[in-house]
């Protein structure tokens, strides 16, 4: 081998040794739940979304209000949003949005906003294990219907789900009952709350945990959800360890009920300790 020669193989080498640290290191989106500037969101959407964007976030998630949107106010949203170079990866939907009569109509405003992800925000009223094998076959069924305008549905889980009935939580019934793409988003804050490891959660279903509520929480009864991302109970490093190894995560989402500051002030603050927890 000449000298050159060996120095070609040790660079090739290097460049091949260093794509698995390369793809490891490619940027996860993150983006703010709006729910937390609901207020402003409420008085003004479009110039809300501009100043989430001047923040630095990179996507934004709309909660269940917009299903009453027309598709024209959808493409202007979606117009905003392409001027801003921010995306709409998923939204916050009601249960009544996924019967027949509404659902065709949801499907066509999250094609409008280029949406991946169709996220059941909550079940509503559901009292037993039977019941929440129903909503799993809602969920099933919706999936199967948004696959070919190329969208996923999923469920956000809160408190009541990591709730056991019957010795048996919700949560675990909807993740045995639904496909493999219906993803599980997690509301780490209520799934800490009600006493379960989000990491552990997020090992037992590798690749469902496509995107994540980054909402934390506090054991002082007088902080609980007001508590800014990193102050509560979290182990934010571990969370997104798992989620990037295991949980097959595609974006993060900071989600804030409340805090000390105002709305705005507190998704900066929030993004801000993400960036830095994160890296």
């Amino acid at each position: 081998m000449t000298y050159q020669e060996s120095i070609s193989r040790r660079a090739l080498l290097s460049t091949l040794a260093a794509a698995p640290l390369a793809a490891a290191r490619k940027k996860i989106p993150v983006g703010v739940e709006l729910y937390s500037v609901r207020d402003q969101l409420k008085q003004d959407l479009m110039g809300t979304v501009r100043q989430v964007a001047k923040l630095g976030y990179d996507c934004v998630e709309f909660y269940s209000p917009y299903t009453e949107w027309t598709t024209a106010y959808a493409r202007e949203v979606r117009k905003l949003l392409d001027d801003l170079g921010m995306k709409n990866l998923s939204n916050h939907t009601g249960s009544r949005s996924f019967s027949p009569e509404n659902l065709g109509h949801v499907i066509e405003l999250n094609q409008i906003m280029g949406s991946r992800f169709i996220i059941m925000s909550s079940a509503g009223r559901v009292t037993d294990l039977d019941g929440w094998k129903k909503v799993a076959e809602t969920l099933n069924e919706a999936g199967a219907k948004m696959k070919s305008a190329g969208i996923r549905t999923g469920f956000h889980n809160h408190q009541t789900e990591f709730k056991p009935i019957d010795g048996t939580r919700p949560i675990d019934v909807l993740a045995k009952n639904t496909g493999k793409d219906v993803t599980l988003q997690l509301d780490v804050g209520t799934c800490i709350e009600a006493g379960s490891d989000p990491v552990v959660w997020i090992n037992q279903n590798p690749g469902r945990i496509t995107s994540m509520h980054c909402k934390e929480w506090s054991r002082d009864p007088a902080v609980g959800y007001k508590a800014l991302l990193g102050e509560g109970e979290a182990q934010w490093k571990k969370i997104f360890a798992a989620a990037e190894k295991t949980g097959g995560i595609e974006f993060y989402l900071v989600e804030q009920e409340g805090s000390r500051f105002e709305p705005m002030d507190t998704i900066d603050r929030c993004l801000k300790t993400f960036r830095k927890v994160h890296g």
